[in-house]
């Protein structure tokens, strides 16, 4: 969700406080595998069916879902991580698909995944992508609203320029969450342009010549996985393929992986 106006919001409730590097100190550049993906995610299986819209392109349409990016990219971890499907168990009925997704949506994002027989049970659908194309309205109602993700107290970081040190350190931290078998949700910037204040989904990694592709998931767009680059020379991110952004550089702060952050 390109969601100018929060952005705007959070700027001006919100305070800056430790936006600064992480530490890299002289580490060697981050460690470039050939391949690294969390191992039981599926782009095709275990992603929403319906986008994320972006109001300022429907801007004469009444209630649709737009501005709803933190609250898909939040829901598709807890799924990942607090959500069992069954498709052999009989299908509820709307409420009761609404009541088990709320049960996933109120599990804290940032601890571990549960195991199998303690998960929440959608029960009727093999897989997300399957349960949220049939029970679209239920999956919506269940997630809940938008308005905290807007004023979310880490969103001010959009504002404030960073280190190459600290995207570098981000960069470390992704491989590791994925080399651990976990999503990994940022958020994105390219501000003061006024395109690009977003969260996406890390799945996987790719070497290459010059630094590390990661695979993403964007709510905005549930038919095809997007590219970011880490370039190691520059020690930057780059929009290599994200939706509606044109390629350059951007900025990555890791979302919802404490307490705090």
């Amino acid at each position: 969700m390109n969601w100018r106006r929060a952005a705007l919001v959070s700027i001006v409730v919100l305070t800056a406080a430790c936006a600064n590097t992480l530490a890299t100190g002289d580490a060697p550049p981050p460690r470039l595998d050939q391949r690294i993906a969390a191992p039981s995610f599926s782009f095709a299986a275990d992603t929403f069916a319906f986008p994320n819209l972006i109001g300022a392109r429907h801007p004469n349409e009444p209630d649709i879902y737009a501005h709803y990016c933190f609250v898909l990219a939040r829901g598709l971890r807890q799924f990942a991580q607090f959500g069992r499907f069954d498709p052999a168990l009989p299908k509820l009925d709307r409420a009761g698909y609404v009541e088990r997704v709320k049960r996933v949506a109120d599990l804290s994002v940032w601890k571990p995944a549960l195991p199998p027989d303690d998960r929440v049970v959608i029960p009727g659908y093999a897989n997300l992508r399957e349960f949220s194309h049939a029970e679209e309205s239920a999956v919506k109602e269940g997630l809940g609203g938008p308005f905290w993700t807007w004023v979310h107290w880490t969103n001010w970081r959009v504002t404030l320029p960073v280190t190459g040190g600290h995207q570098e350190g981000v960069a470390r931290e992704i491989l590791a969450d994925l080399r651990a078998g976990r999503l990994v949700q940022l958020l994105v910037t390219n501000w003061p342009k006024p395109e690009l204040n977003h969260t996406i989904v890390v799945f996987e990694s790719r070497s290459t010549e010059n630094g590390i592709e990661f695979g993403v998931w964007d709510p905005n767009n549930p038919s095809e996985p997007g590219l970011m680059t880490f370039e190691q020379t520059a020690r930057r991110f780059w929009a290599t393929h994200l939706y509606d952004t044109e390629p350059g550089p951007i900025r990555a702060f890791r979302m919802y992986y404490s307490p705090l952050l």
